[in-house]
């Protein structure tokens, strides 16, 4: 007799295929059923059984076994992605009926760019210490963006337009970008200067930006300026184009997190304050794991606090 399919059927393959996800998404993210096997403390006979059954279930070869690496094919590649996510939001609903006496442990392993790791992270990452005095910290500073997974790294935080990415991500805030200069060349400039005159300045850019040149500045009634800068310095660090305007080498355009010192000291001043520019996001970018520590939790929880105070 032909195998029938009905509702009680479908829903007992589901549930049993459930489990088996769970095992084929260790194999892909360890590249092999032996290390997987160790991650889930099981058998690597019943990995491997089990991760058959998947296929079989669905027709579909989902792994290419060879005798020095398992990898998988591209419809496995598909529904890994999809796995991951489902094993993710499983641990999300977990972790949100889990008691809160887990206490933070561990070495928390994070990156961030120089100048928002300097002015915002640093500071953050004290008041985590206080708070939880077993945890240490490993703090990768740097405007290289490093890959979590390869790396070895917990939480990443990304400054700006967030590319798409197979890796989580976290919305924790937002940063405004300011036209600035030191006093004295804002002092050159008219008291509503225009967009000719503004193109005329010298200009220090950032090497970093993709278009750090070409900037549109817009007001409240929606009138909107683009305005073309030719610079006369680039630098390719924002806290060295921070120190050259300082030093009166021109104007340029700053994140508002690296600036806000300045602005409260009167050392810089804002430059065409009424007309404003669009604003970047600030995200945690971690693995995609199912398994999210307390440390990278809580660390999350004081940063996000600490930008809704700076906001």
């Amino acid at each position: 007799m032909s195998e029938a399919y009905n509702a009680r059927a479908g829903a007992n393959r589901g549930i049993n295929n459930l489990k088996r996800l769970a095992y084929f998404a260790e194999v892909v993210e360890t590249g092999s059923f032996t290390a997987a096997a160790e991650r889930l403390g099981i058998t690597k006979a019943v990995v491997s059984q089990q991760v058959a059954k998947l296929e079989r279930a669905f027709e579909t070869t989902l792994l290419i076994r060879t005798t020095r690496s398992v990898r998988p094919t591209e419809e496995g590649r598909a529904f890994y992605e999809r796995c991951a996510r489902v094993l993710a939001e499983a641990q999300d609903a977990f972790d949100g009926l889990a008691t809160d006496d887990r206490a933070p442990t561990g070495t928390l392993r994070l990156t961030a760019p120089f100048d928002y790791g300097i002015a915002v992270v640093v500071p953050v990452i004290a008041e985590f210490q206080r708070r939880y005095q077993t945890c240490t910290v490993d703090f990768l500073i740097g405007d290289a963006t490093l890959d979590p997974v390869g790396s070895d790294i917990e939480l990443a935080i990304r400054v700006g337009w967030l590319v798409d990415s197979a890796l989580r991500s976290r919305r924790i805030g937002t940063f405004g970008q300011i036209l600035v200069a030191s006093p004295a060349v804002a002092g050159t400039l008219s008291p509503n200067p225009n967009v000719a005159e503004l193109a005329e300045m010298p200009f220090v850019a950032n090497g970093n930006l993709r278009d750090a040149l070409k900037w549109t500045f817009r007001a409240e009634d929606e009138r909107q300026h683009l305005v073309r800068f030719a610079a006369t310095l680039t630098i390719s660090a924002t806290l060295g184009v921070l120190q050259a305007v300082r030093e009166g080498a021109g104007i340029a355009v700053l994140p508002d997190f690296a600036v806000a010192d300045d602005l409260a000291t009167g050392r810089l001043v804002r430059v065409m304050p009424t007309w404003h520019l669009d604003s970047g996001g600030i995200h945690a970018v971690m693995p995609d794991t199912r398994f999210r520590p307390a440390r990278v939790t809580a660390f999350l929880d004081i940063l996000a606090d600490h930008e809704r105070r700076r906001s």
